[in-house]
């Protein structure tokens, strides 16, 4: 049986771990040919690796998403490489310090939404003009269940991962008629690198979380993996400006 996105030509960025990775071996398991894109080479190296050695086919390219240079030459050697894009999972992103809105400083601020924000915004910028050239395609943001309600001591994170949600909307309404998709995914707390990072001075604030979840327990990254292999399948074709919450039913309460 032919996989989901078989055939598709499929960008990740932040490939190199945590759920990039995990969407990123989703992709080639269903029959995408995959373009992982980093900013840590030993990771996105990896994860090629990985799919490789599960008889799928990727490449690595280094990126660094919050600069348009590196995002404009990412999508000209996925398309000299492969020859098209067709779905792209725009997913590099960072937590940033753990601070009030009074604490939080300036730099972690710039940073953060750097990344998150306009990381996402580079991506779709240079994205959407080879799709529209193609007559189509599927594009999945990462935000947050940050991006749905309030998170306290993570004010800059918080803002771009609501932004990114903004964005999705504005970008799928403009290009809805193009043939392009645009949604997000919204993670509840996923047990990641970048969540261990934020607990790693707390350490008991893991189980807490995961008392919150109504599933009582935290995500899994093969579980974002196929929301975003799913919503870029053609199953989700009347899909489109969506924020999934994929949360075991935290952002519900």
């Amino acid at each position: 049986m032919a996989g989901r996105v078989n055939g598709k030509i499929a960008l990740v960025t932040g490939g190199g771990s945590g759920i990039g990775r995990a969407t990123a071996l989703a992709f080639a398991r269903e029959g995408a040919k995959v373009v992982i894109a980093d900013v840590v080479v030993s990771g996105g190296e990896e994860t090629v690796r990985l799919i490789k050695a599960a008889g799928g086919e990727a490449v690595f390219i280094k990126a660094d998403v919050s600069k348009a240079a590196d995002v404009e030459a990412l999508i000209k050697k996925t398309v000299d490489t492969y020859g098209r894009l067709d779905c792209a999972f725009n997913n590099a992103g960072i937590e940033g310090e753990m601070a009030t809105t009074v604490d939080c400083t300036e730099e972690n601020w710039d940073r953060t939404v750097a990344i998150d924000l306009k990381g996402v915004w580079l991506c779709l910028k240079y994205e959407i003009p080879q799709m529209l050239k193609q007559g189509g395609g599927a594009i999945v943001n990462t935000a947050s269940v940050a991006g749905l309600v309030g998170f306290s001591g993570l004010p800059a994170y918080v803002a771009a991962k609501h932004g990114v949600n903004g964005l999705t909307k504005t970008a799928a309404l403009e290009y809805a008629k193009a043939g392009i998709r645009v949604n997000a995914v919204c993670p509840g707390v996923i047990k990641t690198p970048m969540v261990d990072r934020l607990f790693s001075s707390q350490p008991h604030a893991g189980e807490a979380i995961a008392a919150l979840e109504p599933v009582g327990r935290l995500g899994k990254p093969e579980e974002i993996g196929e929301a975003v292999v799913w919503l870029c399948s053609d199953a989700a074709s009347f899909v489109t400006g969506l924020p999934m919450a994929v949360d075991g039913g935290l952002v519900a309460q």
